[in-house]
């Protein structure tokens, strides 16, 4: 019987794991799966033996921050994983955290086989990571074929799987949220999401609610909804205690897919929710504020795209949803933007239209879903 040990240390790689865990299962019901996680790792039985939610961080200098804290959990997660002994460790995204969890596994237990489940972003910043990882791991599973060039000169295995966010999302039901929340049919919507990290809840947050206000005051009919993400929704409440002056905050309970598909329009932090609210036909405008000396680093010397959304770098990196990051992220800016958008609805569907074309650049290809063939490869590798 095989033994696989998987890792995740941030809420989206908690989530993939999860899902490649069921994929697993079905495929070998034998399986003893064991592993750090988080929630939705944790809903499939797991018991993580540490608690990752200090590495929910973002930059460079966040990082430094806590630096000593993510050796700690380094440590004590290369501590867990040989105690468990698996046949394979897979390592879900978080590049840092994973690439030294990998370097400590490989001197202490070298028969483990180590894959990484989701590759650092080589296209966009730091290529040299390619070379770096392919003398770590035995294999990875990436989510673009344009990934693959990178790893050929150093001979790592690579799979594509394609990208597990469009694939897992259901097509929402927006005249089912709708009713759901007690909303009118013909009634503007429109959908705040303000990240899923402390960071993003210190920087980005605030900006897009007084946002969300300054475009209930021009537009009082509009209904806002703030969806925080639940890493961030208590910090939320008590960072906007007069949130309902503003609008709703969605039910713990309330189907994403549904509440995206009802938005006429979402203020949303940069992230993979931005790919999610693409697949629900619902157009957006995406905002991002890092530390500055982060900003700095990555803007003029590690990130070769111009434009920090995966929609827009697929659709050759040209800015189908508008972006406002840094110096461009105030309030008024976008709410500017987003008030001009919900008075020219030509507009708002000449954006759908073009987030439609670029998601096709995106999603994998056949008709497996991601999640499968990644699972599939972790198998084949044992």
């Amino acid at each position: 019987m095989a033994k696989v040990y998987m890792v995740a240390a941030e809420p989206s790689g908690d989530v993939l794991a999860a899902e490649v865990i069921d994929e697993l299962r079905a495929l070998q019901p034998d399986i003893e799966i064991v592993g750090i996680g988080r929630e939705a790792m944790v809903a499939r039985g797991l018991v993580s033996p540490i608690d990752t939610t200090p590495l929910s961080i973002v930059g460079i200098f966040d990082g430094l921050k806590v630096y000593g804290t993510v050796l700690k959990l380094v440590e004590a997660a290369t501590e867990a994983i040989i105690e468990a002994a698996p046949d394979a460790v897979v390592l879900v995204d978080s590049w840092g955290f994973m690439v030294r969890v990998a370097e400590r596994v490989r001197a202490r237990a070298p028969q483990i086989k180590l894959i990484k489940l989701v590759g650092p972003q080589v296209w966009a910043t730091r290529a040299g990571r390619a070379k770096k990882l392919a003398a770590k791991v035995d294999h990875l599973i990436c989510i673009h074929h344009m990934e693959t060039p990178f790893y050929e000169p150093h001979g790592l295995p690579v799979t594509v799987m394609g990208n597990p966010a469009l694939q897992r999302a259901e097509k929402g039901d927006g005249a089912r949220y709708r009713k759901a929340a007690g909303i009118a049919d013909d009634a503007e919507i429109l959908l705040v999401l303000p990240g899923s990290r402390g960071s993003e809840l210190r920087r980005v947050s605030p900006t897009l609610v007084e946002a969300a206000a300054q475009i209930k005051a021009e537009r009082p009919e509009i209904e806002v909804v703030f969806a925080p993400a639940p890493s961030i929704r208590d910090g939320f409440l008590d960072a906007n205690p007069e949130i309902e002056t503003i609008g709703r905050v969605a039910a713990v309970d309330a189907n994403q897919a549904d509440l995206m598909s009802a938005a006429t329009l979402a203020l949303a932090c940069s992230g993979t929710v931005t790919s999610e609210l693409a697949v629900q036909g619902t157009p957006f405008l995406v905002g991002y504020k890092a530390g500055w000396l982060t900003w700095a680093v990555a803007r003029f010397i590690l990130f070769k795209p111009d434009h920090i959304t995966l929609l827009n770098i697929a659709a050759d990196d040209t800015e189908i949803a508008p972006e406002f990051v840094q110096t461009k992220f105030t309030p008024a800016n976008l709410a500017g933007k987003a008030l001009g958008l919900l008075f020219d609805r030509s507009a708002l569907n000449a954006q759908v239209d073009a987030q439609n074309k670029a998601l096709s650049h995106m999603a994998g290809e056949g008709d497996e879903k991601a999640q499968l063939i990644a699972a599939k490869a972790i198998l084949a590798a044992l």
